[in-house]
């Protein structure tokens, strides 16, 4: 397991290894999250929305599932003015 050292600034370099594994290019955006007593550093594409388009494709629509919960309230205020 590779170890770097900390800057005065609390800056590292990442090991080239583990950039070029992650795909971590210069300049690029990452994000890092504190979790437990780690971090954890992800790198963020260059178009999330486009990325990650169609990504739950496979499971439920949360759009039709809200929808659907809208008119299940409408339907019960309906009922409870009548």
């Amino acid at each position: 397991m590779p170890t770097v050292v900390t800057s005065a600034k609390g800056q590292v370099v990442i090991p080239k290894k583990e950039r070029d594994r992650i795909g971590i290019k210069p300049g690029m955006r990452v994000a890092v999250t504190a979790v437990d007593d780690h971090i954890e550093i992800r790198p963020i594409p260059d178009n999330p929305v486009e990325h990650f388009h169609g990504f739950f494709k496979s499971g439920s629509s949360l759009t039709k599932a809200l929808s659907d919960e809208r008119r299940k309230d409408r339907e019960r205020e309906d009922k409870a003015r009548s």
